[in-house]
């Protein structure tokens, strides 16, 4: 696991993995793996605490679960790996991306460029069993990342979060935002999207407005 993590987490968590919870919920996510398909890989579970380092952290997108269906989920919220079929959610934040800053819609779907830009894509409960979406909910997962976004919130000023989705916005009361920025929409699913809640929040222009407005280098969408 601490392999998986950039070195500039671990003073911040470090603390969690020795806590009770965390190592019940690591011996069910280790029973799961052995006994059930799951997902992401192993290898990529904790892969948003990879590609985006504590100190890089600027922005914040807040996932719930990964993708359950194959070679989907690649660690990241709303991302999947190369060359694979975007789902609907991705597409349509694709498709805000392209009607707020022009950006082209993309070939592919990984967000690891995101990542490694500064965005932490966290998914508030990091793995899933095959065909099960929020199988893995309740285990522990919420209580690991309410810990981690409480720890940017303290310890870190002027970070965007971008909170989409009722189940996103219920982070809220974890972030103080006399020190952050919060911006809040509808959630890009289709359900959602087609009820007009999310296309045209602006949340890539206006993400990089607050960066430009902090003396801090905007994000490349």
């Amino acid at each position: 696991m601490e392999q998986q993590l950039h070195h500039s987490w671990k003073p911040h968590l470090e603390a969690e993995f020795e806590k009770s919870y965390f190592k019940e919920l690591m011996a069910f996510v280790n029973a799961e793996y052995t006994s059930q398909t799951c997902y992401p890989p192993a290898q990529d579970i904790f892969a948003a605490f990879s590609y985006c380092s504590f100190d890089k952290t600027k922005v914040v997108i807040l996932g719930q679960d990964p993708y359950h269906g194959p070679n989907q989920a690649n660690g990241l919220c709303f991302s999947v790996k190369d060359g694979i079929k975007h789902p609907p959610s991705l597409m349509n934040i694709f498709k805000e991306v392209q009607n707020d800053i022009g950006t082209a819609y993309p070939d592919s779907g990984n967000l690891e460029r995101w990542a490694s830009q500064g965005v932490l894509l966290l998914n508030t409960i990091l793995t899933v069993r095959a065909h099960e979406a929020g199988s893995h909910q309740k285990k522990g997962w919420e209580k690991f990342t309410d810990a981690v976004i409480k720890s940017i919130s303290d310890n870190k000023e002027g970070v965007v979060f971008l909170l989409w989705g009722g189940y996103a916005k219920r982070k809220i009361k974890l972030i103080d935002d006399s020190k952050h920025h919060i911006l809040t929409s509808g959630h890009p699913s289709p359900l959602s999207a087609n009820r007009g809640y999310w296309y045209g929040n602006k949340h890539f222009s206006s993400s990089n407005q607050i960066l430009i407005n902090n003396g801090k280098s905007t994000i490349k969408w």
